[in-house]
């Protein structure tokens, strides 16, 4: 499960309307029937309307500075292997997302708990991701793209006269590394854009900066960690528990659909292995035989292939740290690919 949080997109400025980043919520819906088209949802509501949320959103920025996110984007993103333990299904992903906004409103830091009524967000499943630069198919596809363009620029030399060569030649060099690309689909090389196959489902989230009462800020955002400071001479709890709030929603899902999560899909697994991956590997090569063979497999599908010893050689440290540099790019590759910029 791969959670991100990003702030409003700034500019200049903050745009001071969240229509832009609800249109391209909606692109999904182009050209489909009204009926069948997606919607978005609150805590309470299944079917909100577009207009509605831009309408909600923008309303509820008071005291807001220019130079401040006026709302945040949360994307929740499941693992094909958590969609297939919920069946695909949007409805139970629905369920899912209104119980992590209540361990979202748990998470800031405040004197009095806040509660998930003092939220103001709509949330909007998506069943469609394209490949963008951050994916490891299209960053290892890269390498043979280039060579071919190359090759397309040297025939157009060719036949302008300003490179001797053999086209024909040049046309097969173009064909055999277009074979070579490791990564395609239908015989066709995956390509910026393109969309991916198989389970998609995801979500986006739009969070309001401001309390539903459009009262006090609710700020997730980095320089606003758990902390406290000094107020007209009252100390006062302020900012957000991220680690609390990745770890719940772990959690949650776990609880509500029976969810057996490996240690390399945990939030804590990904979090040592950024901070220590002796650590990290050690935990891996200690798991029971089953739970490991799982380890490896899906460390695989995020593009590392490391053969995993039982035990860990001293002497070895090092060349078992450049390994974990590769899986560390892997799991990097797979979780940035999976956020976006408002």
């Amino acid at each position: 499960m791969y959670i991100t949080i990003t702030r409003q997109h700034p500019d200049s400025t903050y745009n001071p309307s969240a229509s832009d980043f609800v249109d391209y919520l909606e692109k999904e819906n182009e050209g489909k029937h009204p009926e069948l088209a997606g919607h978005f949802f609150d805590q309470y509501n299944d079917r909100v309307d577009a207009k509605t949320v831009v309408k909600e959103i923008d309303a509820n920025t008071a005291k807001l500075k220019k130079r401040e996110p006026k709302f945040y984007s949360l994307t929740i993103n499941p693992s094909k292997r958590e969609l297939r333990a919920i069946n695909n299904d949007p409805a139970l992903l629905r369920h899912y997302v209104r119980e992590v906004m209540k361990d979202y409103a748990a998470a800031f830091y405040r004197e009095t708990p806040v509660h998930v009524d003092q939220l103001k967000y709509y949330a909007k499943i998506e069943h469609e991701r394209t490949y963008s630069g951050k994916d490891r198919e299209i960053q290892q596809n890269r390498p043979y793209v280039a060579k071919i363009a190359k090759l397309r620029n040297d025939i157009r030399k060719v036949e302008l006269g300003e490179l001797m060569g053999d086209i024909g030649k040049l046309e097969k060099e173009i064909a055999t590394h277009q074979k070579e690309m490791p990564h395609q689909v239908d015989g066709k090389p995956i390509a910026e854009g393109m969309k991916k196959q198989g389970e998609q489902m995801h979500v986006h989230i739009i969070m309001s900066r401001k309390d539903a009462y459009n009262r006090y800020s609710l700020s997730p955002g980095s320089s606003y960690r758990e902390s406290e400071a000094l107020l007209n001479g009252e100390v006062r709890k302020r900012g957000f528990k991220r680690d609390q709030f990745f770890e719940a929603a772990e959690k949650t899902f776990d609880r509500l659909f029976g969810y057996d999560r490996n240690y390399v899909e945990s939030y804590q697994g990904r979090k040592t292995l950024g901070t220590n991956p002796y650590q990290y590997f050690a935990k891996i090569a200690g798991l029971p035989k089953n739970e490991k063979a799982l380890a490896l497999k899906l460390m695989g599908k995020a593009g590392v292939k490391l053969p995993l010893p039982p035990q860990i050689p001293k002497s070895k440290l090092d060349l078992m740290l450049k390994s974990l540099k590769k899986i560390k790019k892997g799991i990097d590759t797979a979780r940035g690919a999976s956020s976006i910029e408002i």
